[in-house]
């Protein structure tokens, strides 16, 4: 036993001896410096929702110079609120949409930009494909709203991504950008909306794949549009509910988490009506906070998933993502 144990001592002073030596020994075994990856895995996460599952898929991020597009604090008070979370500006910011499967029917929840706004979006199909899902598959594509980085992705030259769907829309935004005649009145930063529209929506279209809502309409079992208009004319959430689990999808009702959690009133210039945006806003964290449900939303750090409750202070409020989890069910949706 004395020899074992002393035979044991010596082969580990013999280890520390080599390592302390700076023997070559090692650095001869060791692989040689291997290429830096520079890329993440495909943007898919997956969430259990009572009896549907719902996958979060990234189109990308782009940068986004928020101390010029917010509107209400100045500048230096933006810049601020983003060092305070260790970010800089521009700000990094996740296009998220969301594929619900329940069981009977997959639903797309908006597009992504497709090829409009630069080579770092536009993989909403891929991120699709690599879930394990084919555009082929998908029943339904609905949309929040026709902001050119929702809808870019549903065709390209005239060939729609998703041919087997039918497409939903609100009536109310359809037919706002779809008339040209709106583009005068519109700002600048969304013009561009009334010349991507067309080329987006005029596939599904011909193909009788285009079906217009209005008002609080039911999707599909479980699947609920609801109307929350300010951001654009026709805006509306996404509500999903299964065996009393609940995730309202909000579209573009946040765009900066470090800002306007904490003051809602903050609105951005791509708002048709912001005012009416802010009140829309108000109301969206008020309602979360209180009821616990989930929320996902399309700017919020990528998968976006999380809850909403009032900040300590009184003031505002915070966003609280999902941990994450290798089996993420979701059995209720209260706290």
């Amino acid at each position: 036993m004395v020899s074992r144990t002393h035979s044991f001592a010596r082969k580990l002073l013999v280890s520390a001896l080599v390592m302390a030596s700076g023997s070559t020994f090692v650095a001869e075994t060791a692989s040689a410096g291997a290429p830096i990856v520079q890329t993440q895995a495909p943007g898919y996460y997956r969430l259990v929702l009572g009896a549907f599952e719902v996958t979060a898929l990234n189109d990308g991020t782009i940068d986004f110079p928020m101390d010029k597009l917010l509107i209400g604090e100045s500048p230096d008070e933006i810049t601020a609120d983003y060092r305070k979370v260790f970010q800089k500006l521009p700000a990094e910011s996740s296009m998220n949409q969301f594929l619900i499967n329940t069981g009977d029917r997959l639903v797309l929840v908006d597009t992504g930009a497709g090829s409009f706004y630069g080579p770092t979006l536009g993989n909403t199909v891929n991120n699709l494909r690599a879930a394990g899902y084919t555009p082929e598959q998908v029943d339904d594509v609905v949309i929040t709203h026709m902001h050119v980085d929702h809808i870019g992705g549903l065709a390209k030259n005239g060939q729609r991504f998703f041919p087997n769907a039918v497409l939903h829309v609100d009536k109310a935004e359809y037919n706002y950008w779809m008339n040209q005649a709106n583009s005068a009145g519109a700002s600048e930063a969304v013009r561009i909306c009334f010349e991507v529209a067309p080329k987006m929506f005029n596939p599904y279209l011909a193909a009788g794949k285009l079906k217009l809502f209005q008002g609080d309409t039911q999707i599909a079992p479980g699947i609920r549009a609801t109307p929350e208009a300010g951001h654009t004319p026709g805006h509306s959430f996404f509500v999903v509910e299964s065996k009393g689990a609940k995730l309202v999808l909000w579209g573009d009702v946040v765009h900066s988490a470090p800002v306007q959690f904490h003051d809602p009133s903050v609105r951005i210039v791509w708002d048709s009506d912001d005012k009416r945006a802010e009140h829309v806003r108000e109301i969206a964290f008020a309602d979360a906070a209180a009821r616990g449900y989930l929320i996902g939303a399309a700017h919020l750090p990528f998968p976006s998933f999380g809850h909403i409750t009032k900040a300590d202070s009184g003031k505002g409020y915070l966003y609280v993502p999902l941990n994450y989890t290798k089996n993420r069910s979701v059995e209720n949706g209260g706290h």
